[in-house]
């Protein structure tokens, strides 16, 4: 198989792409053969160091979701057969031609996405459910706000919430980019930061939050939250650091959690994935939701593919061509 791989914690200096053994798939995993792989924001932490795979995971294949057809099926294996299309998440070692994962983090790729826009799904769309609907409970009419709506994790959320008939308040650097005019063709009110609480406490301030971004925007989040909000910490690029108004959040009777599903134990996953194979799988299906693909790098591109992750501008997902 080929392989981006992390040399050691550092800059661009430390990725290569590598030749390995394919990987063999033990009791419970199956085997899948990839064309595309999606990059993540915690790619670039684990390459600088600050966010190692979980034991189990390959250590220095970096990657967070898979996506492709099964070619091989461990011992044990019940539901997944040889070349079946499949999607779904994993600890490490996604940016690869050939990946492993447990048959209980997978779900069905629906006949109307290609392997390109199936591989730009899991991560996102899967944390996006798991963190507004799963955990914060987001309700129709109530309205949700997503700090970094461009991304891939934050355009599934928007179109999650629309989905579900919330209001949709979608966080961009700049109301004249073009990912604004892509959010607002979705239903969604692009705002800036300037702008962000004046429009939330015009709609009634925010039920739910959606918080990609990081500590900046703490203290615009708690201004901006209605009575009861429910702030959901996902995404901390920007500064894990943050000043919060415990008074504030008191007096609104507020609820902040952080979430990540990395780490989480192989049963949680599993409830994760199947989830979103109940409520999102089927919106795929019918085009009601949709992936957004920003650029498609080839694998031998890891490095500016990278650099193209860690720039603003982007709208949707970034992906690597094996």
């Amino acid at each position: 198989m080929r392989a981006v791989v992390f040399t050691g914690a550092g800059g661009p200096e430390v990725v290569q792409v590598e030749e390995r053994p394919d990987p063999v798939p033990g009791t419970g995993e199956v085997l899948v053969s990839t064309t595309h792989a999606g990059l993540n924001p915690a790619d670039l932490s684990q390459r600088a160091g600050n966010y190692p795979a979980p034991p189990g995971s390959p250590r220095d294949v970096p990657g967070l979701e898979v996506a492709g057809r099964v070619v091989e099926c461990g011992p044990s294996v019940n539901r997944w057969a040889v070349g079946d299309r499949v999607f779904g998440i994993i600890g490490g070692g996604g940016l690869a031609s050939r990946v492993v994962v447990h048959e209980l983090h997978l779900a069905p790729v629906p006949d109307r996405l290609d392997d390109r826009d199936a591989a730009a799904v899991p991560e996102a769309f899967i944390t996006a459910h798991d963190a507004v609907v799963t955990q914060a409970g987001l309700q129709s009419g109530e309205l949700l706000l997503v700090n970094g709506a461009s991304g891939g994790v934050g355009s599934a959320a928007v179109q999650i919430g629309l989905a579900m008939g919330a209001r949709v308040l979608a966080g961009v650097r700049s109301v004249e980019s073009e990912a604004a005019g892509r959010l607002d063709e979705l239903g969604a009110q692009p705002v800036e930061t300037t702008t962000t609480v004046e429009r939330a406490r015009d709609g009634g301030g925010a039920d739910v939050i959606l918080e990609l971004i990081g500590g900046p925007n703490m203290a615009m989040n708690l201004d901006a939250a209605g009575r009861k909000a429910r702030l959901m910490i996902v995404g901390v690029g920007s500064g894990p650091e943050a000043e919060v108004s415990l008074r504030l959040m008191m007096t609104k009777r507020m609820r902040m959690t952080g979430t990540m599903l990395r780490a989480r134990p192989l049963h949680e996953k599993a409830t994760a994935v199947a989830a979103f194979e109940h409520s999102i799988v089927p919106l795929l299906a019918t085009g009601a939701v949709r992936p957004y693909v920003d650029r498609v790098f080839p694998a031998d591109e890891a490095v500016a593919a990278f650099d193209h992750l860690a720039a603003p501008g982007k709208f949707g997902k970034i992906l690597l061509e094996f």
